[in-house]
């Protein structure tokens, strides 16, 4: 993984146990975890002081990742989401009624971002899983840019690994994935 010496091994039995990361993400630093894992989202939900009803997003390396949660895709519609993955766009996907609530929050959809960085996209790829990737900050507040930083607001509570931010200056374009209405630009 660049920038780091960790292996998939550590990093799947970390994930596995409910562990928390913080990882370079295209714009600032993000917060991640299983998705799988109810208590890890807590946690993640907690440290962040974010409200459950707002739901997460999660980011993965290849459709493959999240089509547990999604409503199928067409092979033609699998296209078109990874030809956004270098724009950073999240999409707001409908969901199978399996598609965890912790996940979610209050909405039909799940947010979900094919990852074109190559530090999160081999993340992804090593813990052989989609993640969650929410900003590593508490709600309200500016997102870590720094490995620094991310120790000073999070301590020994998440597994800080090592890399450079993306030169992005905004988070992901936010759109609905059923008309393609940007939500948040």
């Amino acid at each position: 993984m660049p920038g780091s010496a960790i292996t998939s091994r550590r990093l799947q039995a970390h994930l596995k146990r409910g562990g928390l990361i913080a990882y370079p993400t295209e714009s600032c630093y993000g917060l991640g975890c299983d998705p799988a894992n109810r208590q890890a989202v807590q946690r993640i939900l907690k440290l962040k002081q974010r409200p459950r009803h707002k739901g997460l997003i999660l980011i993965a390396s290849h459709y493959r990742q999240v089509a547990r949660y999604l409503q199928p895709l067409t092979p033609a519609e699998q296209v078109a989401m990874v030809n956004d993955e270098v724009q950073a766009v999240t999409y707001l996907m409908p969901v199978l009624p399996s598609c965890p609530r912790w996940l979610r929050g209050k909405h039909a959809t799940l947010a979900v971002r094919l990852t074109a960085f190559p530090f999160a996209r081999q993340l992804c790829r090593s813990a052989n899983s989609a993640l969650v990737s929410t900003s590593a900050n508490r709600s309200g507040m500016r997102p870590a840019k720094t490995y620094a930083e991310c120790r000073r607001m999070f301590g020994k509570k998440v597994w800080v690994l090592r890399g450079r931010v993306g030169k992005r200056k905004q988070p992901s374009t936010i759109r609905a994935w059923s008309d393609g209405r940007i939500v948040r630009k």
